[in-house]
């Protein structure tokens, strides 16, 4: 194929060959979908039926859930289909889109945590300074930035990823598309400027991570100098599930792309790449709310509400 131009659709990596455990894929996505759906939406929910939690940290977690939400929908009904129809098949356009939201919805996320570290700085180390410092106006331009910033990064990526000459078939070695994995379709030489992209954004993606770690030596600083243990405690359960969630994040995304070849295989590929793309969204709802007892009273009223009006 001399060019992209040519390929009018890409080939997915097939989890299984058997149709039973093509079956049994789709059942797990569908479960873990269906799962992330409803997390999300409950803390969604929550978060703007309930006026106590209209505060900056859960208005940050709103934005966090819908990007949740967007992510997971961009990655498994694709793979959810392709395991039901037994194919493998995804349109030049939709491998496009696919690309696009996926960038985004990345980008954006960890831009928010970011955010979100600041809010808990602000928070615990200048308490006296938060209602200045992350006041409505200040936290929905903090949002927009997160999710400008995706949107603009996903643009540029894309736009370099393909417009670049494709001389190596229309197989895609993951179960969705992707930068790295179309990047080794592409002619030999004919992708530097999508790796001076790339290397735009790692840099990105490290001065966050450093703004993150200060944020946190900051915190803990703060929090050991705290006279009572249980202001200390309450000050620690407010920062755990933010820093679960970056974890999870962080060390699914680089050991599948910092892991060393000699270990490489298209199955551990495959566990990886879900690892670092569905289960994140999928288990950040549940993360943040199995310790907050403010999420766990809203989703209470909130039930309780739908089961009245059903009476």
């Amino acid at each position: 194929m001399s060019n992209s131009s040519s390929v009018s659709e890409f080939l997915l990596l097939e989890f299984a060959d058997m149709r039973e455990l093509q079956l049994l894929h789709f059942t797990l996505f569908l479960g873990i979908y269906l799962a992330a759906l409803l997390g999300n939406g409950l803390i969604l929910s929550a978060v703007a039926c309930h006026h106590r939690l209209h505060t900056p940290m859960y208005f940050f977690l709103l934005n966090l859930a819908l990007l949740d939400v967007g992510c997971i929908s961009t990655i498994l009904p694709k793979a959810m289909a392709n395991a039901l129809w037994d194919t493998k098949t995804i349109s030049y356009q939709g491998c496009v889109a696919q690309v696009l939201f996926i960038v985004f919805f990345f980008d954006a996320e960890y831009s928010l945590l970011t955010v979100m570290a600041y809010d808990r700085y602000v928070a615990i180390c200048k308490p006296l300074h938060y209602g200045s410092l992350l006041g409505s106006r200040a936290c929905a331009q903090m949002a927009a930035a997160a999710w400008g910033s995706g949107f603009l990064n996903a643009v540029l990526h894309t736009a370099n990823t393909f417009s670049l000459p494709l001389c190596q078939g229309n197989a895609v070695e993951q179960f969705f598309c992707e930068i790295p994995q179309i990047l080794k379709l592409s002619c030999s030489g004919a992708y530097l400027r999508e790796v001076g992209a790339l290397v735009f954004s790692v840099s990105l993606v490290f001065g966050c991570f450093v703004f993150i770690v200060v944020s946190y030596v900051q915190i803990l600083r703060a929090v050991l100098r705290m006279p009572s243990e249980q202001a200390q405690h309450k000050a620690f359960s407010t920062c755990l599930p933010h820093l679960a969630v970056v974890s999870l994040f962080l060390s699914t995304g680089i050991f599948a792309y910092l892991k060393p070849p000699s270990i490489s295989s298209p199955s551990l590929d495959l566990v990886v790449a879900f690892l670092y793309s569905v289960l994140p969204p999928a288990v950040n709802s549940l993360i943040y709310s199995m310790r907050n007892t403010e999420i766990k009273h809203a989703v209470r009223k909130l039930f309780e509400y739908i089961f009245l009006q059903q009476k």
